[in-house]
């Protein structure tokens, strides 16, 4: 059989719930497509997903740790830049960056320390 890596699901770590939520579904437009818990009180699993871009958000202290970096290919970094600039989200104000060799950069935060980088590579 042929070995076929199918997709790439990221983890990230997160310590609070309404704070992801705020950064994720709030000001990144994510949606917010199946939670989980063990049971009530115990940490919550959530997956996100914005188009093709689907990420996994833990609270469980295993899963992962706090300041990974995921890099995203993106087409419109512009647009979405714009899209950001223009809500009301007092705890990152993010530039856009051109790097000739790679592109144009759009560096995301979280909360917890976790940065999206989206690129719009030169073509």
């Amino acid at each position: 059989m042929t070995v076929l890596f199918r997709r790439t699901v990221p983890v990230l770590r997160i310590f609070d719930v309404a704070k992801a939520r705020e950064f994720y579904v709030d000001y990144l437009g994510f949606t917010v497509d199946w939670e989980h818990r063990f049971s009530d009180g115990l940490p919550l699993y959530l997956q996100v997903s914005r188009g093709d871009l689907t990420l996994h958000l833990s609270e469980h202290h295993g899963d992962a740790s706090p300041g990974a970096t995921v890099y995203v290919e993106v087409d419109g970094a512009g647009e979405l830049h714009a899209e950001l600039k223009a809500k009301d989200y007092p705890y990152l104000k993010p530039g856009l960056e051109e790097d000739a060799g790679i592109g144009t950069i759009l560096e995301l935060t979280d909360p917890f320390g976790n940065r999206l980088r989206l690129v719009q590579p030169n073509r």
